[in-house]
């Protein structure tokens, strides 16, 4: 269920997207112009979201964290797991990637830019990426049985990432905010489809310890 709840609405979002509807290209500029206008006026934030963005939420950063989740398995001989926490970030990376391509989404263009970025904007790879990690994140927790205090207080600091490198995107002017939404929905949904498929054909947390 969980994957139709953001396929759906994604599949939707791209529809609109790559038909250059008017109305969704209106409200992108409107908030675009909106955040551009308060980082140029505010330096000091502006450089402090180019931190986070660039730095602690960067998709390496985020690539990292999760190549030493799939070598923490491998070490616990968690083979299969490991290589399908490794392929669902690889495979997760080249379908943004081919997704950008095709819908070919010219990024915000400034006058006064604040930060720059190459490539096509629909969908964000910056969000996609984080939502991927922290999807993982969440279900390796839920799947080894952590204790439900620790997969909230996760599922909060993940949340709080998640949502700031989206925002911090928008704010720099490098991406429209669907294309953040977009990265948002595909990533959730990739985690969910593979973590569904993975438990269907290899079960649950208590043969993942074997």
């Amino acid at each position: 269920l969980l994957p139709l709840l953001l396929l759906l609405p994604f599949a939707a979002l791209l529809a609109l997207v790559a038909a250059r509807w008017s109305p969704l290209l209106a409200l992108d500029r409107t908030l675009a112009t909106a955040f551009h206008r308060t980082a140029v006026a505010d330096p000091g934030l502006t450089r402090t979201n180019r931190i986070f963005s660039d730095w602690v939420w960067d998709p390496w950063t985020l690539r990292a964290l999760l190549a030493v989740a799939v070598i923490a398995l491998l070490c616990r001989r968690q083979w299969m797991l490991g290589c399908w926490v490794a392929a669902t970030a690889a495979l997760g990376t080249a379908l943004q990637q081919t997704l950008k391509a095709l819908v070919d989404r010219p990024r915000p263009v400034w006058p006064d830019p604040v930060d720059s970025a190459g490539y096509a904007a629909f969908p964000s790879g910056h969000a996609m990426t984080a939502a991927v990690a922290g999807g993982l994140a969440l279900w390796l927790l839920r799947l080894y049985g952590a204790r439900r205090a620790w997969r909230r207080a996760a599922a909060a600091l993940i949340a709080v990432s998640v949502a700031g490198v989206g925002l911090t995107r928008v704010y720099l002017g490098v991406h429209w905010a669907t294309d953040v939404l977009g990265g948002w929905l595909l990533g959730g949904a990739w985690v969910a489809v593979a973590a569904l498929v993975y438990v269907r054909r290899y079960g649950t947390r208590h043969e993942a310890r074997r």
